[in-house]
């Protein structure tokens, strides 16, 4: 996972070592986020959020190696993006919560080669 921020957006980034799975983006009016699992309510920076949910993945292996080691709570203070936290890894399903600012408005696409789902959030 990683985030930055370019001229007009502010992007959140999530690599694969294989193919991109299937996955959701869900806007919400709110920054608050139910974690996965344990229902504890998640207060995240920002005025509203994107629930981005994928499908038939984790941070870790089928065998219980961890495969991502990373931060599991950015707060860059971007323009748009204030936060992104992980808010849940269960059963396979892998969630993130991007607490955002402005009009939430955002482009999802993804990349291949270094295998990747990207989230452009509009920042101005």
């Amino acid at each position: 996972m990683r985030v930055g921020t370019a001229d007009g957006y502010d992007r959140f980034v999530i690599e694969f070592d294989g193919p991109v799975p299937q996955y959701t983006i869900t806007p919400q009016d709110s920054s608050s986020f139910m974690g996965d699992a344990s229902g504890q309510t998640l207060q995240l920076g920002g005025s509203r959020g994107l629930k981005v949910v994928v499908h038939n993945s984790s941070a870790r292996s089928l065998s219980g190696t961890q495969t991502y080691s990373g931060s599991n709570d950015f707060k860059p203070g971007y323009q748009a993006l204030k936060e992104a936290r992980n808010v849940g890894d269960f059963e396979r399903t892998y969630s993130w919560g991007l607490g955002v600012d402005g009009s939430g408005c955002f482009h999802a696409f993804t990349l291949t080669g270094a295998d990747r789902l990207v989230i452009d959030i509009k920042s101005t």
